[in-house]
């Protein structure tokens, strides 16, 4: 009896984080349409990417439950949808960017053969959040090539772009590490950063 209760806590737990994942990734879709609508196409994609990365484990297991923890999710949508509403413009993009990095780390660690210590998941966040921030540098290099746009301003900013969105991953990241360590009520170093659910 006690087992059933547990797995049907732990069943709801999934559904109540599902349901409000696919809400958060619905409500970044809909910015997404805003943006291609109203002439900022590459933020658009930007953000249809990031749903399609946050999809991925639920279409490739047909299991719509199956998704990353919601607060990773929320991170992402906060910043693509504050972007998109022009809060803080270089801010909300780097946050964007180290989100979008930490969530394809996190599903890498919990819904494959990879494992990861927290630490080590961190780390490979902020260098996956680096690699992000490098591709998105020359989509928009040569997105003002081809649709005329001024994204890139100088080699400089582009820099101090690197700069900051570290830090901010940095940041995420540590916060996210003390996020996991408490939900798994402090675990050792060897756990995943993501339960297995």
């Amino acid at each position: 009896m006690r087992a059933d209760v547990n797995e049907t806590h732990a069943d709801g737990s999934v559904r109540r984080n599902a349901l409000i994942g696919w809400v958060l990734l619905g409500g970044v879709v809909l910015s997404a349409m805003w943006n291609v609508g109203t002439g900022n196409p590459l933020w658009g994609a930007f953000e249809v990417t990031f749903v399609a990365v946050a999809a991925l484990p639920a279409a490739a297991a047909r299991d719509s439950r199956i998704v990353v923890p919601w607060p990773l999710l929320a991170l992402g949508a906060v910043a693509l949808v504050g972007q998109t509403l022009g809060f803080h413009q270089e801010l909300t993009s780097y946050t964007a960017v180290a989100a979008f990095a930490l969530v394809g780390v996190a599903e890498l660690d919990a819904y494959t053969e990879v494992e990861m210590s927290r630490r080590f998941t961190i780390a490979f966040a902020v260098l996956a959040t680096m690699a992000v921030q490098g591709v998105w540098t020359v989509v928009r290099f040569y997105a003002d090539g081809l649709l005329g746009t001024s994204l890139v301003v100088s080699q400089a900013r582009i820099q101090w772009d690197f700069v900051f969105v570290t830090l901010v991953a940095v940041v995420v990241g540590s916060a996210f590490e003390l996020y996991f360590k408490r939900a798994e009520g402090g675990g050792s170093e060897q756990e995943p950063a993501v339960s297995d659910t």
